[in-house]
This record gives C-alpha cells, sequence and structure tokens, in this order.
C-alpha cells in the first residue's frame, strides 16, 4: 500500500512528467522539442498512396460532407451548378494541401515546426494557438454528432430510448438522453485517441471501407425507393437566381467547398511526415476533389429521395432520416458508419491537428498522446459543445470564417518553401530558438505584413455572415471568395517583400536536413542555446552534415 502510495505521490511531481526528445534530436533541450516533435525517424515513415487515399475516403464521407449541399441550395442554386462548385472548390484545397503536404513528406517534421521556416520562430505561434483553439471547438462539435449516432444506435436497439424522462433544465440545452449517448460516444472515442499517428492509418483504412459500403447501399436503396434519381424533387428544381446574383452565389458555394478543409491545408505536414516518400502523399490531388463530389451527390440523392418517401421536407441530417426507418437493422449499421465516420473525421482533422499544437506550446511536458487527451477534455466537456449548437450560431458563423486566416497561412507557408527558399531548408535550425530562422525577434516581418494585408479585405462579409443585420454594402462580395482572395493576397504579398528585402540569413546553397544524424540517433552538438555562428555565415552548416 505505502509503495501505490509513493507512486502516486510522484506524480503529483512536474519531473514525473518530463518528456525527453529522440536521441538525435535538434532541439537545443527538452524545452523545445520532444519526440514526438522530432524529425520522424526512418522506421516510422509507414503511410503509403493507399493510405493517404484511404484518409481522404475516409474524411470525405462524414455528415458534413452529406449536407453540403443543403445550404448551396437554400440560396437559390440548382443542383447543376451546386455539384460544379464542390468539384472545383474541392480540386483547389487538393492543390494546397498537396503542395504543404510535399513540404511535410520531404522535411518529415510536423506543422508547429514546418511554420517556424516561413513565419519566424516565435510568430510561428500565432498560427499554433489559434488552430489549436479552432480545433478543440470542432472536436467538441463533431463529438456531439457522434452522440446523436449512438442515440440511433440506442434506438435500434431499444425503442424505449424514446420515451426516457428528462431529468435536466431547459436551460442545459442538452436532455438527459443526448447527455447520456454524448457520454458514451466520448468514451468510445477516448481509448482510440491513444493510437499513435504512424499506426491510426489502419482506422482510416477500416473506415474507407465500412462507411462507403453503407453509404452506397442508402444509395441505392433511395434509387429503388423513388424509382431512379431523375424523378426526384430536387434534380427537378431549377434555379430561382440568376445573372450576377447566381454568379455570386455560386462562387460563394465554391468557397464554401473549399474551406470545409482548408485547416488540413495547413496542417497537412502532421500527417506526410510520416509518408514513405513525397510521392506517396500525390494521391491527395485526385481523390479529394472526386470523393468528397460523389459523396455530396450520394447526400443529395438520398436527402432528395427522401423527401418524396416520408413527406416531412428534406431531411439533410441523415441521422434524422434514419429516424424515419422502420428496419432497426439497417437503422443500427447505418448509425454505426456514420458513428465510425464521425470518430476518424473527429481525430483525423481536430484532435491529432490540436494535439501537434499543444506538443509545440509545452513540448517539456505534453506529446501527442497527452495532447488529445487534453484536447478530448477541453473540446468536449470544458467548451460546452451541446451549447453552442444550441444558442451560438453566430459564434459558429465566426469559427467556420476563420478561412479567411488559414488561406494567408497556406499561402505563406507554399511561397516561402518552393519560391522564396527553393525547397533549401535547414531542418536542425527549425528546432532553435536562435538559429536562422529568428528573423527579427522571432518573427519573420514579411509574414506579419502579408498577414495584416490579406485579412482586412474579408472582415466585412464575416461580420455580415455573424449577423445580417449588419450592413457592408459591398464589402458582402470579397467575402464570397474570402479564401481565394486572402490565399492571393497574402501570396503575392510574401513573395513581394521577399524579392525586395531578401532573408538573406536563411538562404542557403543546398538543404540542410540532417538525416544522418537521425539515421544513427546520435545527439546533436550544438550550443545550449542553439544559435547559428555567425561567423560562418548564412550558409554555414554548423555541425550537421549538408544533404547531397
Amino acid at each position: 500500500m505505502s509503495g501505490v502510495k509513493q507512486r502516486v505521490a510522484k506524480l503529483t511531481q512536474p519531473s514525473a512528467w518530463v518528456l525527453e526528445p529522440e536521441a538525435a534530436t535538434f532541439a537545443p533541450n527538452n524545452k523545445w522539442s520532444n519526440k514526438d516533435m522530432d524529425v520522424v525517424p526512418p522506421h516510422l515513415r509507414t503511410w503509403s498512396s493507399w493510405d493517404f487515399i484511404a484518409y481522404w475516403l475516409s474524411d470525405a464521407a462524414n455528415v458534413a460532407t452529406w449536407n453540403m449541399a443543403s445550404s448551396m441550395l437554400a440560396i437559390g442554386l440548382s443542383w447543376r451548378q451546386v455539384l460544379p462548385a464542390i468539384a472545383v472548390g474541392h480540386f483547389l484545397i487538393a492543390i494546397v494541401i498537396t503542395l504543404n503536404g510535399t513540404i511535410g513528406a520531404q522535411l518529415h517534421v510536423p506543422f508547429p515546426v514546418l511554420n517556424r521556416s516561413s513565419f519566424g520562430f516565435y510568430f510561428a505561434y500565432f498560427s499554433i494557438i489559434s488552430r489549436a483553439i479552432l480545433a478543440m471547438f470542432w472536436f467538441g462539435i463533431q463529438t456531439t454528432t457522434g452522440g446523436e449516432c449512438v442515440y440511433q444506435m440506442l434506438k435500434a436497439i431499444w425503442p424505449s430510448i424514446q420515451h426516457l424522462p428528462n431529468h435536466l433544465p431547459e436551460t442545459a440545452s442538452i436532455t438527459t438522453s443526448a447527455m447520456m449517448c454524448y457520454f458514451l460516444y466520448w468514451l468510445i472515442q477516448l481509448p482510440l485517441l491513444l493510437i499513435p499517428v504512424h499506426k491510426i492509418r489502419w482506422l482510416f483504412n477500416i473506415k474507407s471501407i465500412i462507411v462507403p459500403a453503407c453509404w452506397l447501399s442508402m444509395f441505392i436503396w433511395a434509387l429503388v425507393k423513388t424509382g431512379g434519381a431523375s424523378g426526384t424533387s430536387i434534380y427537378s428544381q431549377p434555379a430561382t437566381i440568376h445573372g450576377s446574383k447566381a454568379v455570386w452565389a455560386w462562387f460563394a458555394a465554391m468557397n464554401s467547398a473549399l474551406g470545409n478543409f482548408a485547416t488540413l491545408g495547413v496542417n497537412i505536414p502532421d500527417f506526410t511526415r510520416f509518408a514513405r516518400s513525397p510521392r506517396a502523399q500525390y494521391s491527395q490531388m485526385l481523390v479529394i476533389p472526386v470523393a468528397f463530389t460523389f459523396f455530396a451527390f450520394i447526400g443529395l440523392t438520398v436527402t432528395s429521395s427522401g423527401y418524396e418517401i416520408y413527406g416531412k421536407g428534406y431531411l439533410w441530417d441523415p441521422l434524422k432520416l434514419i429516424d424515419q426507418w422502420d428496419n432497426r437493422a439497417a437503422a443500427f449499421f447505418a448509425s454505426f458508419s456514420f458513428a465510425l465516420a464521425t470518430v476518424a473525421t473527429n481525430i483525423g482533422a481536430n484532435s491529432i491537428s490540436c494535439a501537434n499544437d499543444l506538443t509545440a506550446l509545452a513540448p517539456r511536458y505534453i506529446n501527442i498522446r497527452r495532447g488529445q487527451v487534453i484536447c478530448a477534455l477541453i473540446g468536449g466537456w470544458v467548451l460546452c459543445p451541446w451549447e453552442i449548437l444550441a444558442s451560438a450560431i453566430g459564434f459558429l458563423t465566426f469559427m467556420g470564417g476563420y478561412t479567411i486566416v488559414l488561406g494567408p497561412i497556406s499561402a505563406i507557408m507554399i511561397i516561402d518553401y518552393f519560391l522564396v527558399h527553393k525547397k533549401k531548408i535547414d531542418t536542425p535550425s527549425l528546432y532553435r530558438p536562435k538559429g536562422r530562422y529568428r528573423y527579427t525577434g522571432g518573427v519573420n516581418m514579411r509574414a506579419l505584413a502579408a498577414v495584416v494585408v490579406a485579412v482586412p479585405p474579408n472582415l466585412p462579409g464575416l461580420i455580415n455572415a455573424i449577423n445580417p443585420k449588419i450592413d457592408v454594402g459591398g464589402g458582402i462580395y470579397p467575402y464570397n471568395i474570402a479564401y481565394i482572395l486572402g490565399f492571393t493576397i497574402a501570396g503575392v504579398i510574401y513573395y513581394t517583400l521577399s524579392i525586395v528585402f531578401p532573408p538573406t540569413e536563411t538562404l542557403l546553397d543546398a538543404p540542410i536536413t540532417g538525416e544522418d544524424e537521425v539515421d544513427r540517433k546520435i545527439p546533436s552538438e550544438h550550443d545550449e542555446e542553439g544559435s547559428i555562428d555567425e561567423k560562418k555565415g548564412p550558409n554555414a552548416r554548423e555541425d550537421i552534415v549538408e544533404a547531397p
């Protein structure tokens, strides 16, 4: 008993939670890195082309994709206009994801570390903190959707759950049965968060088989019940807006589709750093637009068929459609597939991303596993996502509008790597607070200027989206192409400033990877502060051998 008390007492000491970096780390000490932040060793680079295909098939098959077309049809577009908008939007974001993914696959470092080369060692924390907060909120929102899936599964087994008395007050914004299902889903999801990133691909592989099979089954069921898609109401519904209004509405629809995974356009290196080679992740370019357009088409068709079958309006939420089914076995397995779809999307798009960010904020104490648990606790409970959904729709609009910042961040990362530094990065210096990427006090002023100039043009439209009562006049139109506009402005400004005021201290003749140290697992020999030797000049290799 005394031994147990000693172990518990030890856990209360901060020293018991201290993490150590890889033996071949480039960081001065564990204040700046740990094993989850360090360059991925070759034996953990396990993701193949199929793993990235499965990942995106997994992410595409979720509730948000199913009802993606709903808001687009609501503004007056026809289905013939909606599907191309979805396809073009996802094709454009696929380009961004593949380009940023290539950086991660070549350097094998996570987004929080990679971002330092373009934003500066300390200014990178702006992207890291804001994205971590965003991921926590969306983790909670997705968990709420998962709780609804569990409710439908339990209802299929025990229909009496519909009559479970509610003992929570109306101010709680959630019922007893909903809270029970939310907790069960959160509990089921928790152990899956503990799977290492280089192994989590198996979850995506499993989902990429089960969920699409379920969706295709629902698609076939819808066609059989209605006698074919051509006769369904949505496909006979014409556009209700024309001329310039239709054009701007189409751009807004495309921007909505593009922004659907704008977050992953920034943090995809968190996954591609585990790629066997940069070529392994090129498959994203094709699978993203094809998968998302196809699954949105399925959601469009099944929803339209549900309108004819049940006559209760358009049930864009697939779980509400499943709620109408009499076949309890079908309802259970369909709900299970959506629960699986939601948990995989939540882990891939929110949990792992947030954990990488939290790891960068406190690498001495937080690794990816601990970061995911923190995200699950804060995003799942502290933020009370059911209350946000019930009473803070304007706030959700703001969170969705955060793409006005994500576009510029993605542009700066891509321009910096491919055009400014021409893929010649000093990887060891990314881990050193006083290394060559410190710029001016840890801030790359070119990146700061690009963000400051690129974000404001979209603010009037965002304000109007949050509160339509605020008239912003023509300021609403730039917001319809918010991502493209922000991306373009930031990219042009950043490249121009980098040409006029070149960051000479970071320009190299050849990339410095330090791969030989990673392979041998030999600790780096550098000073305590991790600063470069100014006498050697900006192309100094320090104690690292240049890559051929």
